[in-house]
């Protein structure tokens, strides 16, 4: 039966060292270069956006933000909370809905102290989680930096939230590293919200080590066992290998098993470890799958910063046939021009894969990037959200828009679906797309969000729809690129 839906819609110490260890630079590179040029910008606003269309703006908010990720309370499911880099301020922004999207609430997350005089502190990266307690957790990086002349260093940073995301009250920061040894990057976070686990609301966060020294490099782990108060730290892929990772995400099986999937770049392949002991210990690293785009790769509508590729997984944690079946999906090129989304599945805890398989409609000159997958706890059914250029007529492939498509077991996915009422253009000087409005040095970021659970589905995106929206009190005057969501049943 073919499924319907609804959508309801300075100079920085340690980079010549990166250079020099083929390690690209670290993706928050491009948000210090803008507050360098442009200054900081003032306080966010403390409100938040009305629906229009189907779409919802997330942040309404002056200047750009980016990057985006998006979870829910399944106790409460209509209680979602989502995240974003803040371009032009220091801190991290955080929206919260109690009506499943519909309506958001904006904040910023707490930074710590910065280091020295005249320091300055800003976070990257955001990922949330919450446990069956209701408590919400909210990662990110701290990036240290010297007034413009150097870094000081890097941490993590996981923020709680007890009101489902309206406010945080502190952060939690810690495994700091001065950079001489390694750049703390692109962490992402998970809870176990297993009724029957015994790890129950254990939280989990992975991140990569880049730019290693001696001891640095590979990806690292943590867990926290008391509700976030406290993390312990250890490192989960081969001590052995190049180091050269990027892009770790934990998740969770339907018994508490704990899995990370990360892009080894110099393999060329994504990678997985397991532990079946609540994140205590790990095995050894296996391959989902080999692909032919190592780190990142330029096409159209991201060419100046670049599509990173990443792995974004799930378990099937519902009663269903599939229950335990493990889901994984990146983007590659599909014909040496355009990208594509596949997705691979195991049934046998991670340690074998089946073949990758695309997920999109077949179109020609169409590439898709960024995707999330979000596999349902209640109806086991595989979800998945992604950028597509299939709607820019001109063959440029600037002009983008949100998808969605939807599988019950991994094996086929159904005619992909239009989430986004409007398509965002974030390469296009011309037009009504003037230079000084797109954020050239950020642009999507590097992914978008998805949540899914009782056969509804929240996604969130960069949107730029609105770059030349006047906006009251903003330094340019412009909303530039928003966080939008879209609900889709």
């Amino acid at each position: 039966m073919r499924s319907r839906y609804i959508v309801v819609v300075g100079i920085l110490v340690g980079l010549s060292a990166s250079a020099q260890n083929n390690t690209p630079a670290p993706r928050w590179w491009s948000k210090y270069q803008t507050l360098l040029q442009n200054g900081i910008g003032p306080g966010g606003k403390k409100t938040s956006s009305i629906s229009a269309g189907g779409n919802a703006d997330a942040s309404d908010e002056c200047g750009p933000q980016s990057e985006t990720f998006i979870t829910l309370n399944t106790m409460k499911p209509q209680s979602v909370a989502a995240g974003s880099n803040e371009i032009f301020r220091l801190a991290m922004r955080g929206y919260a809905s109690s009506d499943g999207g519909t309506s958001w609430t904006g904040t910023d997350l707490p930074l710590p102290p910065a280091i020295g005089k005249n320091g300055i502190d800003f976070g990257s990266d955001p990922s949330l989680a919450f446990d069956t307690q209701g408590n919400l957790y909210y990662s990110y990086i701290v990036v240290y930096f010297s007034n413009g002349n150097g870094i000081n260093g890097t941490a993590l940073s996981v923020a709680k939230s007890t009101d489902g995301g309206k406010t945080y009250p502190g952060a939690n920061v810690f495994s700091f590293s001065s950079g001489s040894d390694h750049f703390n990057d692109k962490p992402m976070i998970a809870a176990d919200t297993n009724l029957l686990s015994p790890y129950r609301d254990n939280v989990y966060l992975a991140w990569d080590a880049a730019s290693g020294g001696s001891s640095g490099g590979g990806i690292r782990f943590a867990r926290s066992t008391d509700q976030g108060a406290a993390f312990s730290v250890a490192r989960i892929d081969d001590p052995k290998g190049p180091g050269r990772v990027i892009a770790a995400q934990p998740f969770v099986g339907p018994n508490g098993e704990v899995y990370v999937a990360w892009n080894d770049y110099a393999a060329n392949k994504i990678t997985l470890n397991r532990s079946f002991d609540g994140g205590a210990t790990f095995g050894t690293p296996v391959t989902v799958a080999s692909k032919s785009i190592p780190f990142d790769i330029g096409i159209p509508a991201i060419s100046f910063r670049r599509a990173l590729i990443y792995p974004a997984c799930d378990a099937d944690r519902s009663t269903g046939a599939h229950r335990g079946r493990l889901y994984c999906s990146w983007a590659d090129l599909s014909n040496g021009v355009n990208t594509d989304i596949y997705v691979s599945y195991s049934d046998d805890r991670g340690a074998t894969w089946s073949a990758p398989r695309s997920v999109t409609d077949k179109l020609t000159n169409v590439d898709r990037f960024y995707q999330w997958l979000s596999v349902d706890a209640q109806t086991g059914e595989v979800n998945i959200s992604f950028y597509d250029t299939r709607n820019d007529t001109t063959g440029l492939r600037y002009m983008t828009d949100v998808y969605f498509t939807r599988s019950s077991d991994g094996s086929s996915f159904a005619p992909n679906v239009r989430v986004s009422s409007a398509s965002s253009n974030e390469h296009d000087c011309s037009g009504v797309f003037p230079c000084s409005a797109i954020d050239y040095g950020n642009q999507y970021g590097d992914y978008e969000g998805l949540v899914s659970f009782g056969g509804v589905s929240h996604a969130v995106w960069t949107d730029s729809r609105n770059q030349m929206k006047p906006s009251t009190g903003c330094r340019t005057n412009l909303l530039m690129e928003e966080v939008f969501s879209a609900t889709i049943q």
